[in-house]
């Protein structure tokens, strides 16, 4: 099966043989993948070099003559180092774009911590009208694409990740699905931490929400599932953990409720080794998932 990442170039391909609003700015990262895309489209595709401060600036400049610029790196490079330009050259200015990411929070260990992203989430939080895409698959990850890139001047972040669900659902652009019901609590889980979420469900009472979109934050869903399965609520985002917990506070403001935001830990896991052993380290897996959604949601609700 493809990746996200390999089914992110055609796709922007062919957006920019569609559209002629559509850009595309690259900062070496994946140059090689635009190859025709550049050929055929010279004056919309655009690599800055290794200059991730510029690749946002231009991108801010592309969008306020009119074009829909995609933006695409490493997320520590698209969101953390050039963070000063996303906040004003994007934010200040409301200049919108879509911001695309490949690496995630540990897609490649052996690039080390340069590589490494699980905070872009939570950084991006601290602005103001963005939107968040964090596919599973890559079905997924070309319907939000084209979601994206359709969605007027708006300020779009896709989170693509190496790590796949083994199937693809149908997804909005906007809302949860709900995967799995059940009485005894409620279960988010975001994009590639489905299938881990589920493996590490099978078997309990539970209530399963799959979001794909994660900003703005689907509240009536999760106050909808907690109407039948009980306040008690899992995060499972494959970021820092506790993300979006303020936000699952804020949809439960109004009644009694627990939230365990489970997903990537602080420190900094200096041992690289591979993906697998990344997500075991921080409890990802289904394993470590299941037992501490058990003892979690085993507590009597108000104890």
């Amino acid at each position: 099966m493809d990746t996200m990442r390999d089914r992110f170039s055609p796709v922007v391909t062919r957006l920019l043989d569609e559209d002629p609003r559509v850009a595309l700015v690259l900062a070496e990262v994946g140059a090689d993948r635009f190859t025709e895309a550049l050929r055929r489209h010279p004056d919309r595709v655009v690599n800055v070099g290794i200059r991730e401060q510029l690749l946002v600036g231009a991108a801010s400049g592309m969008a306020l003559t009119g074009l829909r610029p995609v933006v695409h790196t490493f997320a520590s490079f698209l969101v953390e180092r050039p963070f000063e330009q996303v906040k004003l050259d994007l934010g200040h200015q409301d200049a919108g774009a879509v911001l695309v990411s490949a690496g995630a929070s540990f897609d490649w260990p052996a690039g080390g911590h340069t590589h490494m992203a699980p905070g872009d989430v939570a950084l991006l939080d601290t602005l103001d009208g963005w939107t968040v895409h964090v596919p599973g698959h890559p079905d997924e990850a070309e319907t939000l694409l084209r979601h994206a890139v359709a969605a007027g001047d708006d300020k779009v972040y896709v989170r693509l990740s190496l790590k796949s669900n083994a199937t693809g659902r149908p997804v909005h652009g906007q809302r949860f699905l709900t995967v799995r019901e059940g009485r005894a609590g409620v279960v988010v889980a975001v994009g590639p931490m489905l299938d881990a979420a589920l493996a590490a469900t099978e078997g309990l009472d539970v209530t399963v929400l799959y979001a794909t979109t994660v900003r703005p934050f689907d509240a009536d869903a999760l106050r909808r599932a907690t109407a039948t399965a009980g306040t008690d609520v899992v995060l499972v985002e494959p970021y820092l953990a506790g993300t979006s917990t303020a936000a699952a506070n804020d949809a439960l403001a109004d009644v009694p409720h627990r939230v365990l935001g489970l997903g990537v830990g602080r420190a900094e896991l200096r041992r690289y080794g591979q993906f697998e052993e990344h997500l075991a380290a921080h409890g990802l897996d289904a394993r470590s998932l299941r037992e501490r959604i058990t003892r979690f949601t085993a507590v009597p609700s108000g104890v």
